[in-house]
């Protein structure tokens, strides 16, 4: 049974004049092209197919908005690093992750991070973006692809790395390490 019996797509945004009304909780997710984002959205909701997986980085073109429960969202967020999009369309990217930090109903960000390539000058970015009293929590994704000691030494870099300033956990969309970790994070945010 799915913690998410209802949710469905919403509305792709490529401006922020259509973005749903500013009202209720929502949960934003990011992270670098490639990084998993796609397939840990569909792991935590519990639904193939949610959010489009491709192994052509940028896939993710627009803002994405998914309905959890009534007026509880997920919002899925174009990823950041090397896309294979034209640049006049990766340029406007900036203006709608403006206007989502300002958004009232914005509780959380998700920032998801191959685990093997670890916390990047890209996610640092977002933790600037993401200020107080917005809460960061970091999917370590892909996590299966690593011995048990590898993925204890992962960890203790990032939390090094993240000093306080977000939460973090090993993760995998594949065998399922760390979804109800995470599905605890999400609902929390967003009651």
């Amino acid at each position: 049974m799915s913690r998410f019996d209802d949710v469905h797509f919403l509305t792709s945004a490529a401006a922020p004049t259509q973005f749903p009304a500013d009202v209720g909780a929502e949960v934003a997710f990011a992270g670098r092209s490639n990084a998993g984002k796609s397939s840990a959205i569909n792991a935590i909701t519990q639904r193939k197919g949610l959010a489009r997986i491709s192994k052509t980085p940028g896939r993710t073109r627009l803002v994405n908005f998914f309905e959890l429960m009534p007026m509880k969202r997920l919002v899925d967020l174009p990823g950041y690093g090397y896309a294979k999009v034209r640049a006049a369309e990766r340029e406007h990217w900036p203006e709608l992750t403006e206007a989502l930090q300002h958004r009232q109903s914005l509780r959380g960000l998700f920032v998801i991070v191959d685990a093997r390539r670890g916390i990047t000058a890209g996610d640092e970015g977002l933790f600037q973006w993401a200020q107080a009293p917005l809460k960061v929590h970091v999917l370590l994704s892909k996590c299966d692809k690593l011995t048990r000691n590898e993925a204890g030494t992962v960890m203790r870099t990032a939390s090094q790395r993240l000093h306080g300033r977000a939460s973090a956990q090993l993760f995998s969309a594949q065998d399922g390490t760390g979804v109800k970790e995470a599905q605890d994070v999400l609902t929390g945010w967003l009651s």
